[in-house]
């Protein structure tokens, strides 16, 4: 275990850090999910804007990657287009 105050501090830090990024992670995860597992072209181009908007606020907080956020984007824009 930790003996110093300012590294007892760290580890509860780091704790709620890590908790809070795995929930929008998650949520992210699951909107991409739901975004792909939709088959109806209204609807999805419906719930674009929004899964958009999750990626670039994790992008932008770096819980994911920049490119990842933009490969996502793309290829979610791709499946949207196929759609018919």
């Amino acid at each position: 275990m930790a003996n110093h105050k300012s590294s007892l501090k760290r580890i509860r830090q780091t704790e709620k850090r890590r908790l809070h990024n795995r929930y929008y992670a998650k949520t992210m995860r699951n909107a991409v999910r739901k975004l792909r597992a939709t088959t109806d072209k209204a609807a999805a181009i419906e719930m674009f804007p929004s899964v958009q908007k999750i990626l670039d606020k994790l992008a932008k907080t770096n819980i994911i990657h920049k490119n990842k956020a933009s490969n996502l984007k793309s290829k979610l824009a791709a499946h949207i287009n196929k759609l018919a």
